[in-house]
C-alpha cells in the first residue's frame, strides 16, 4: 500500500514514520526545500525521542520517501492524508487555508481515485468544505474523478508520540463511504492485531471528538489548578485533596496534577477554537471560556510567587529550569516559560534559563515577543547548576527526568538566595528545608 503524508510537522512526520515502520510505502510531502533535503539525509527537525532512529531506518529501506511536489506523487498513492497545520486566527479560529489548499491541489492534479484523509485537528464541518473544493477543481478541469474525504484526527503525545501511534487506545475515523472505511481498516490493521480499536462514526462527530478530547483534558487541568489555588488559602494540601478524588473511578487520577498551566500547539488552540466554533453557531461555551481564563492566569502564579517573597524584581536573578511546555519535546508554544520569562523581563530580574532541548525555539520565541535580548538580560545556561549559579531564586517550570534529583547541596552552594518554587510539585518540602530552602509549591 502506497500513501502520501502533506506536512512534515510533529503530525505528520511522526504518522509518516511510524506507517512506513509497519511496511508502508509512505512519501511525505513539505512545501520547505530546506527541511525536505534534511530529512532525507536523516535529520530530524523536531525532537521526539527515537524519531531519528526511526527516520534513518525507513529511509534506508525504502520505505520513506521526502519530496516538495504532491502532483508527482498523485497518480501512485491511493490515500493522502493532509497533516499541515492550523494555527488560530485573532478571534481563535483554526486557519483552514493549508487544509483547503492541499485540496485544491487534490483536485487539480489527480487523475484516479484518492482518500483524502484530515488529520490536522479541524472544525467541524472543514470535511465538507474539502469535498466542494475538490469538486469545483473538478469541474474547472471538466472531469469528474471518484474520491472520498475522512477525517482520522490524532491523539499523539508529544514525547511519547511513538508509542502513542504504534499501540494507539484508540483510532477515531470519520467516513462517508464503505470503501473509505475499508481502505482505513486495511491501513491501520497491522497496528491493531492484538486489540483491533478503530471506531468508525460519522465525520462530523470525528472532527468534534478531536475538540472534545482536548478540551475535556484542559478543563480537568484548569479544575485542579483551581482547587490547588484555593488549596493555599484555606491551608490545604492539593496534592492530599488529588488523591482522594483520584481514586474515584468515576473521575481517575490523569491529568489532575496541578502546575502552572497548560500549553502546547493542542490544548490551547483546540480549546479557542471550540469556544470559536460555538458563538459561530450560537452556543456560549462558558465552561471552556472559564478554563481558558483559568489558564492564562495560571501561568503567573510563579511570578506573583516571587513578588510575595521579594516585592521588588530589579536586579534579582531568577534560574527557570525547564522552558519546553512539557519534558520531552522542545515545543515551547504557548509555554507557561514564555509568559514568566516576559514578566521577569518587564520587571528588571536577571533571568538564567536551562532546558535539555528547547534553547533554540525558546530564543526564537522571545525574539519574537520582545526583540533582542542581552546576556546580562537573558542568560542560556549549560546546566541546572550553572542556572542557579548566583541566583536569588529557582523556579522549576518543566518537570524533566533530570531535574528530579539535583545535588541539593551544589544548587545551595551555587545559588546567592535560597527561595526554590516548585512549579510542578516534585520536591520534597521538608527535605529542602531541612538543607537550607525557602520552598513553596503549588497549592501545598
Amino acid at each position: 500500500m502506497k500513501i502520501a503524508i502533506v506536512g512534515t510537522g510533529y503530525v505528520g512526520l511522526v504518522s509518516g514514520t511510524c506507517f512506513a515502520e509497519m511496511g508502508i510505502d509512505v512519501t511525505c510531502v513539505d512545501i520547505d526545500e530546506a527541511k525536505v533535503n534534511k530529512l532525507r539525509q536523516g535529520i530530524v527537525p523536531i525532537y521526539e525521542p527515537g524519531l531519528d532512529d526511526m527516520v534513518s531506518r525507513n529511509v534506508a529501506a525504502g520505505r520513506l520517501h521526502f519530496t516538495t511536489s504532491l502532483p508527482e506523487v498523485l497518480p501512485e498513492v491511493e490515500v493522502v492524508f493532509s497533516a499541515v497545520g492550523t494555527p488560530p486566527g485573532e478571534d481563535g479560529s483554526a486557519d483552514l487555508r493549508y487544509v483547503l489548499e492541499v485540496a485544491r491541489t487534490v483536485g487539480r492534479h489527480m487523475s484516479g481515485y484518492v482518500l483524502l484523509v484530515t488529520k490536522s485537528t479541524v472544525p467541524v464541518g472543514t470535511a465538507q468544505r474539502v469535498k466542494q473544493v475538490i469538486r469545483e477543481e473538478q469541474a474547472r478541469r471538466g472531469v469528474s474523478i471518484d474520491f472520498d474525504v475522512a477525517s482520522n484526527p490524532e491523539f499523539l503525545k508529544e514525547g511519547a508520540a511513538i508509542k502513542d501511534f504504534m499501540s494507539p487506545d484508540r483510532v477515531v475515523v470519520g467516513v462517508e463511504s464503505s470503501r473509505a472505511e475499508d481502505i482505513m481498516t486495511r491501513l491501520y490493521r497491522p497496528f491493531l492485531l492484538n486489540n483491533f480499536r478503530v471506531i468508525f462514526m460519522d465525520i462530523p462527530s470525528a472532527e468534534m471528538t478531536k475538540y472534545a478530547a482536548n478540551a475535556m483534558l484542559a478543563t480537568r487541568i484548569s479544575f485542579i489548578n483551581d482547587i490547588a489555588n484555593l488549596c493555599e488559602q484555606v491551608g490545604a494540601d492539593v496534592n492530599m485533596v488529588r488523591k482522594g478524588i483520584g481514586t474515584d473511578q468515576r473521575i481517575g487520577n490523569k491529568f489532575l496534577y496541578p502546575g502552572i498551566g497548560y500549553g502546547g500547539s493542542c490544548f490551547p488552540k483546540d480549546v479557542k477554537a471550540l469556544i470559536r466554533t460555538g458563538e459561530e453557531h450560537g452556543c456560549d461555551l462558558r465552561v471552556l471560556k472559564a478554563v481558558e481564563a483559568v489558564n492564562n492566569r495560571q501561568k503567573e502564579v510563579l511570578y506573583d510567587k516571587l513578588v510575595r517573597h521579594f516585592g521588588d524584581l530589579r536586579g534579582k536573578a531568577i534560574a527557570v529550569w525547564g522552558l519546553a511546555f512539557k519534558p520531552n519535546t522542545d515545543d515551547v508554544r504557548e509555554a507557561p516559560s514564555l509568559v514568566l520569562i516576559e514578566k521577569l523581563l518587564a520587571a528588571g530580574a536577571m533571568v538564567r534559563a536551562f532546558d535539555p532541548v528547547a534553547r533554540e525555539e525558546t530564543d526564537r520565541a522571545l525574539h519574537r515577543l520582545v526583540g533582542d535580548l542581552e546576556e546580562k538580560e537573558l542568560h542560556f545556561a549549560d546546566s541546572i547548576y550553572d542556572a542557579a549559579l548566583e541566583a536569588d531564586a529557582v523556579l522549576l517550570v518543566t518537570e524533566w527526568k533530570e531535574f528530579r534529583m539535583p545535588n541539593w547541596p551544589l544548587v545551595r552552594k551555587a545559588m546567592r538566595g535560597n527561595l526554590i518554587l516548585d512549579g510542578r510539585n516534585i520536591y520534597d518540602k521538608a527535605e529542602l528545608s531541612a538543607l537550607g530552602f525557602t520552598y513553596e509549591g503549588i497549592g501545598n
